[in-house]
């Protein structure tokens, strides 16, 4: 029986990993490279090689409530976007409430992960580590690697002719920490992502000038929605994926639309030729208020370098440029797991699930937090952990692996319909159906029909409020009994960090639109409950719990 897991990374997914083991009644030890946990999410004055690394202004894209870990609500003072200093205050908080600092192994570097010779029999790895300039091998029946994929810098010189020859100083994005040293510089950011808006924008205070030349535009989105609430709380329900299913056209028009109300996306430059839903859009509050100023100027890509001019593709000059930075992303690589291990029939990137390697006799590596998605990436590493270790223990099986091919097979192409760039980066997912379906499995997705009946203040918040991660702790395997309270006063902790002055105006809670959504869905809940009185086989009437056994059954159909 598997006991022992060697966990690579103490970052948010690597803790989260820790913890999933020991709720399995695993045993983990975590090699940590660095000194302390918090992996990208803690900020350092030089970068290390290897490592991923942020700069200094980074404020986190999802809101505290949507980032949070199932059973751990984040403290009700800390703001809803948190400076990354402010994260590592939740991380911190998380690792010593379950206290999985004692599991860690700092300052550890993993050197390789290799199968043991009997292992398709027992499952079991080496891990050869270093600390100190002293190796170890160890041997674990699992190994779970949470060192994400943002360590590699992507740089692609051969697409700008001349850059090697290039005048002034150019850099990747990940050696970025301020704009300490910009000051009366001209500075040309390439590439359009979250890296590249926020370096654009961060420069531009202190820059003499700000280029952000992009290939194909982006939609760009603040994290301030509707009423000045969080905008991932906005429009991220399990009512509004339901629409997005059903009407997808419909809705990814409307979402346009109303990005472009704010600021007309062809008249600043940026407008894409993809849909919103096709890549993940850039969320910067500041960008177009630094469009409409002046200070960043948006070019398109760069055709070549020439000295210390920049030659872009509309055959445009910029003449004296200083600093060239290429926002341009990652590459996926870990170099201490065996070459190949991670491909399969001829797909570079072969995971099922995004998380279990094919070709393996056992199941006992898994990749945790190796996504991208429209949404925060701790609860999926968690769900991730979760199921893994179930997988690990023998409670849940993986299918054969003609099935799991199948299912990598069909689920890139569907994606590579949907997304832009996938290509490159094959590890796209969907939010909620992604968390869905591994929560499915573990026994935890909850039964939305069901908790409308029986516990309708409860089970409305989980159709139309945002889909917080603490759905999942609802029912089944890891069930925690503050869920259903966490759910009830996500708002309340949505609300506090505000109260820095009180309004002396009456707020408003309930908002016409979340009226609207919830007499469509008790009308809905009345129509399903009028089916199946008069649909019955049986000629006597349907009594409330026989319904209630009845439509307990359809949440699956309805979701999937």
């Amino acid at each position: 029986m598997m006991r022992t897991v060697a966990v690579i990374g103490a970052g948010p997914s690597g803790l989260t990993s820790i913890k999933s083991c020991l709720d399995e009644g695993l045993e983990p030890t975590c090699f940590e490279s660095s000194e302390d946990i918090g992996g990208l999410w803690r900020f350092k004055e030089r970068p290390d090689p290897e490592r991923a690394n942020i700069y200094q202004s980074v404020i986190i894209n999802s809101s505290k409530e949507m980032m949070s870990y199932s059973d751990f609500p984040p403290p009700a003072d800390l703001p809803n976007n948190m400076h990354h200093t402010q994260l590592l205050i939740y991380l911190r908080l998380y690792a010593n409430t379950f206290d999985l600092l004692k599991h860690i192994q700092f300052q550890t570097t993993v050197l390789s992960v290799r199968q043991r010779p009997d292992f398709p029999a027992s499952g079991q790895w080496e891990v050869q580590t270093e600390r100190s300039g002293q190796k170890k091998t160890w041997v674990f029946d699992a190994v779970m690697v949470c060192t994400g994929h943002f360590t590699q810098p992507h740089l692609p010189l051969s697409d700008f002719p001349g850059i090697e020859e290039f005048k002034g100083k150019y850099l990747h994005s990940w050696e970025y920490r301020s704009a300490e040293g910009l000051e009366g510089k001209k500075v040309v950011v390439v590439g359009i992502g979250n890296s590249g808006g926020d370096i654009a924008v961060d420069a531009s205070r202190i820059a003499e000038q700000v280029y952000l030349s992009t290939r194909r535009g982006a939609w760009v989105v603040s994290r301030v929605g509707e009423g000045g609430l969080p905008g991932d709380l906005v429009g991220t329900s399990r009512w509004d994926r339901l629409m997005q299913k059903l009407f997808p056209s419909w809705i990814a028009s409307s979402l346009e639309n109303k990005v472009n109300q704010i600021f007309n996306h062809r008249l600043y430059g940026l407008q894409p030729k993809h849909g919103f839903f096709a890549q993940i859009p850039v969320v910067n509050d500041d960008l177009p208020g630094r469009i409409i100023s002046g200070r960043v100027l948006i070019k398109p890509n760069i055709k070549e370098v020439r000295g210390s001019s920049v030659v872009f593709d509309d055959g445009s000059v910029v003449d004296e440029v200083d600093v060239v930075v290429f926002a341009t992303g990652y590459n996926y690589n870990y170099p201490f797991l065996p070459s190949g291990l991670l491909a399969n029939s001829g797909q570079p990137l072969c995971l099922y699930r995004h998380v279990f390697p094919l070709g393996l006799a056992q199941p006992s590596l898994a990749i945790v937090g190796f996504v991208c998605n429209l949404g925060a990436i701790n609860p999926v590493s968690e769900m991730q952990a979760r199921w893994a270790t179930r997988i690990f223990k023998g409670l849940l099986t993986l299918p054969p692996e003609k099935a799991m091919l199948q299912d990598v097979k069909k689920d890139t192409s569907t994606l590579q319909n949907r997304y832009a760039c996938l290509e490159r980066r094959p590890m796209q997912v969907d939010h909620i159906p992604y968390l869905d379906s591994m929560a499915q499995e573990i026994g935890v997705r909850p039964n939305i029909l069901w908790l409308l009946l029986r516990d309708p203040a409860l089970g409305l918040r989980v159709l139309l409020g945002p889909c917080t991660p603490y759905q999942y702790r609802l029912r089944g395997p890891g069930k925690w009994a503050g869920a259903r309270q966490a759910i009830l006063t996500q708002w309340e902790r949505v609300a506090q960090p505000f109260k820095t002055r009180i309004a002396s105006q009456p707020e408003r809670t309930i908002g016409v639109s979340f009226c609207l959504k919830m007499v469509l869905t008790l009308s809905g809940v009345a129509v399903l409950l009028t089916f199946y009185t008069r649909h019955s086989p049986s000629s006597v009437p349907l009594y409330p719990a026989d319904i209630l056994a009845k439509i307990s059954t359809l949440p699956e159909k309805m979701w999937n």
